[in-house]
């Protein structure tokens, strides 16, 4: 390359942009740039704030779980490393007072204990809870409220666990780590890890596990889990985060992170169809000079030189331009949400710099690839024939490159092959039909067009006179449409699902060891104090011990290792075994049929006891329909057949249950009931009143857990909020983007128009009319490809149910006919305002 011909290039280029020439592809480089590192960095640092946040579930960023004491060398390294470390035991012990024993979760933490989150305490059972910096101390314990009422004590006493008696100091209301699940243990006790050793509860046959916290910078982390991986044991240790967590907070941040991840990635695919367009129309705008150029002698590696180095600057510029601005946008909607939702602007994230970067130079390269092609094999006879335009016929190229280079940049930035597979395919089904619905438009314009020429006539026969650049703006306006709804139905499905997994009025205390006799009284007390009782589940306690004959593995002491290498994987502990005809709300059969849907009266006595197992419990243990289970409840052995499957929702605060028995299999076993109930957090201080008669049934308090996973849930639905407006507008920016493209040509139409005596409430009615057709044929097409997009992502890669969303096969053309007729209509009347004589001019 010549100075001769970077200087010709930079003086074209400095003379186009006084003139606006560049302004088109400047601005979608611009747009392509800034939508994705808003969109990327608001993801990165939203994704961090929430992460940090949900690991106060945990206690910690990663926690080791161990079934015996880790080597201490582990900790070590990990303290070596700059990591914060923390370690707490569990065990299942009896703790007696008064007389009374429980069966407890005792935990025994040492002082680093919670590195994230807050342990909470009162000074009365049932009392709201404050966090305190600090842990029991030695010979001290922390209760939670429902021992007080079931071993009869009060703030003072003692209690005594395996060897040692503890003085009970305070009420436990609140752990970081304790789970959500509603049946998921025993009631709390919390020790100093220095009086573990007095009780003696890690003796022979003891069932004991280890918790190791960590917290520290995510690179350290991982860089210790390397070195820590080929030393665990799968059998005995478990190394966990958030992001691995199965409950309801686990599974919003997951699915938010998902959902970030496909907002950003629609905001690639929008803004490789803005340079595109804009790719497009400068080409086309540059025939006359290429051709002027090659008649005065220009060599083509000279012109391709000159027009390449355009592209170079105005990509530097646009790049330059659009991480400012995307960098100010997300400042923008960080301090537009402060107050809501605790995102950190304090730390940098380099990869959606590095991804905005990428992305505009990717995009400006290949996206402008064919229409440059184009312009270079445009001849020098041009300059005597006007109608001559490029030689290049072929698009395989612009195919090839286009396509190739938005699956790149899907891949690239998601690292998922599934979620940019789904997209694109969808995208390609959708470019397919479109070009198929274009070929009936052409159709429906030649019959449509002919007769008077009325503003309806006209704007069909515009149609099928620009049938191949119809079809570009139809693509373009559809992949857009379908890009936006996409977007904008996971966000109303992801946060429907998420308040109707806690609506108002979800019970937050649950009962549990009601028994029969204790059923009527119960209920009565607590309509008389305005508390409604949901239903009542019986429930009894049973061991699974066989499959088709063949034992279960259960849960062994340390003393037996050997036993754990033996038979098929048991649940581990008893099972809580309810029976009901009805099946539950929020369940469905997936395999086989309810119990006695199909029963002939004279047969019920003949056949086996029929059992529904949830879906997960089947396919960890491998069970399947037809299967004999085997049950030892109390003394005796029943045996069951699998007649059916059920999903269950996990998520939702109902009591769920692995296995229901049909009824008349467990007749002769006298059960337990578990309810459960609503109680306003005013009403808070009602609870002893409302439980004083019924002292030997448990009260299990998830307040605090619904109220934690609810500001889980607010905060990433708010979050989901502002990525759907940024989506939104880089999808208006494509259309427009798209309307203007087409401006030189309808200068042409116009000035035509208007010298062979047109009027120009005909001009402007027939270019409405026309956007509003291809918004029609635009929006339904976007809403067929968005259900085929939704139902794949929702099943594959969110896991969600797949839902038939029909209403937006009406809202789809409605709302893209309007949307692209005004767009169209406000591109297009500068031009529409301006009389004969000003067009012929501005056409010379």
């Amino acid at each position: 390359m010549t100075n001769h011909t970077l200087s010709l290039a930079w003086r074209l280029f400095r003379h186009e942009t006084k003139r606006g020439e560049l302004t088109i592809i400047l601005l979608a480089i611009i747009l392509s740039v800034a939508s994705v590192l808003s969109l990327s960095l608001f993801s990165e640092r939203l994704k961090s704030a929430l992460t940090e946040k949900s690991a106060e579930f945990i206690a910690a960023d990663r926690v080791l779980d161990s079934n015996k004491p880790v080597d201490l060398a582990w900790i070590e390294k990990a303290q070596q490393m700059g990591l914060n470390t923390a370690h707490q035991t569990y065990a299942r012990s009896m703790v007696f007072a008064n007389e009374q024993m429980d069966l407890v979760d005792l935990r025994a933490a040492d002082k680093g204990y919670p590195l994230k989150g807050e342990v909470k305490v009162a000074e009365k059972p049932f009392s709201p809870g404050t966090a305190i910096n600090q842990l029991p101390n030695s010979g001290e314990a922390w209760l939670e409220s429902q021992l007080f009422q079931t071993l009869a004590i009060n703030i003072g006493d003692s209690i005594e666990v395996g060897d040692k008696i503890f003085k009970v100091s305070k009420v436990l209301t609140e752990v970081p780590d304790a789970g959500f699940s509603v049946f998921g243990g025993d009631p709390k006790v919390l020790i100093s890890k220095v009086d573990l050793a007095a009780t003696n509860v890690e003796g022979p046959g003891s069932r004991v596990n280890y918790s190791y916290f960590f917290t520290g910078e995510g690179d350290v982390l991982d860089e210790y889990y390397d070195w820590l991986e080929p030393q665990l044991d799968r059998e005995l240790h478990d190394w966990d985060s958030i992001e691995d967590d199965e409950s309801g907070i686990g599974r919003a941040v997951g699915r938010a992170g998902k959902y970030f991840l496909l907002a950003s990635l629609l905001a690639i695919v929008l803004a490789a169809v803005s340079i595109a367009v804009a790719a497009q129309r400068y080409s086309m705008r540059h025939y006359d000079p290429v051709a002027i150029m090659k008649t005065l002698g220009a060599p083509k590696k000279m012109v391709q030189q000159i027009y390449l180095l355009q592209i170079l600057f105005i990509t530097i510029l646009g790049l330059l331009i659009g991480v400012v601005l995307g960098f100010l946008i997300q400042q923008l909607v960080v301090a537009a949400i402060a107050d809501k939702v605790d995102v950190s602007i304090d730390v940098w994230h380099w990869k959606p710099l590095i991804i905005a970067i990428f992305t505009g130079s990717v995009c400006a390269i290949l996206f402008s690839l064919y229409p440059l092609m184009k312009l270079f094999s445009v001849s020098p006879l041009r300059v005597l024939r006007r109608d001559l335009g490029a030689n290049l016929s072929s698009r395989l190229i612009q195919f090839v490159a286009s396509g190739g280079a938005i699956f790149l940049l899907m891949w690239a930035y998601s690292q998922n092959i599934e979620v940019s597979a789904i997209l694109f395919v969808s995208g390609i089904i959708l470019v397919i039909s479109l070009l198929a619905m274009t070929f009936g438009l052409i159709w429906v314009g030649r019959k449509l067009g002919q007769g008077k020429m009325g503003a309806w006539q006209l704007a069909w026969a515009r149609i099928h006179r620009r049938a191949m650049d119809n079809s570009v703006q139809l693509i373009s306006f559809a992949v857009t449409i379908m890009l936006l709804l996409i977007v904008l139905v996971m966000r109303n499905d992801m946060v429907q699902q998420w308040q109707n997994q806690l609506p108002q009025g979800t019970p937050n205390y649950f009962l549990v060891n009601i028994s029969q006799a204790q059923q009527p009284n119960l209920q009565q007390h607590f309509a008389d104090n305005q508390v409604v009782i949901e239903k009542f589940y019986p429930v009894v306690r049973g061991r699974f011990v066989a499959v088709n004959d063949e034992k279960v593995r259960t849960a062994v002491s340390k003393e037996d290792p050997d036993e754990q290498t033996r038979g098929r994987d048991g649940l581990g502990r008893e099972a809580n075994l309810t029976w009901s005809n009805t099946l539950q709300k929020g369940t469905e059969v997936v395999k086989g049929k309810w119990l006695g849907d199909n029963d002939d009266t004279d047969t019920v006595a003949e056949r086996p006891y029929e059992v529904s197992i949830e879906q997960g419990i089947a396919e960890r243990m491998d069970l399947s329909l037809g299967d004999k289970l085997t049950f030892n409840i109390g003394s005796e052995i029943v045996d069951l057949e699998v007649t059916s499957i059920r999903n269950v929702n996990w998520q939702s605060m109902q009591p769920n249950f692995f296995f229901v028995i049909e009824p008349r299999a467990l007749k002769s076993f006298i059960p337990t009931y578990i309810s459960s109930f609503n109680l306003p957090t005013e009403r808070k201080a009602d609870i002893t009143e409302l439980m004083k008669p019924f002292a030997n049934v448990t009260l299990i308090d998830v307040d605090a857990r619904i109220n934690q996973l609810r500001n889980i849930v607010d905060q990433v639905s708010l979050a989901v909020e502002f990525i759907l407006v940024l989506v939104l507008a880089a999808g208006a920016l494509v259309l427009i983007a798209q309307v203007q493209a087409s401006m030189d040509e309808r200068q042409q139409e116009l000035a035509i128009l208007r010298t062979l005596g047109a009027k120009g409430t005909l001009i402007r009615a027939s270019v409405v009319f026309e956007f509003i057709i291809i918004g029609v044929v635009a929006g339904a097409m976007a809403a067929a490809a968005t259900e085929f997009s939704l139902y794949m992502l929702q099943t594959q890669i969110f896991e969600m149910p797949a839902n038939w969303h029909l209403e937006y096969w009406f809202i789809a053309p409605i709302v893209g006919a309007l949307v692209v007729g005004v767009l169209g209509a406000l591109g297009c009347w500068r031009l529409l305002s301006l009389n004969t004589s000003h067009l012929l001019r501005q056409m010379v």
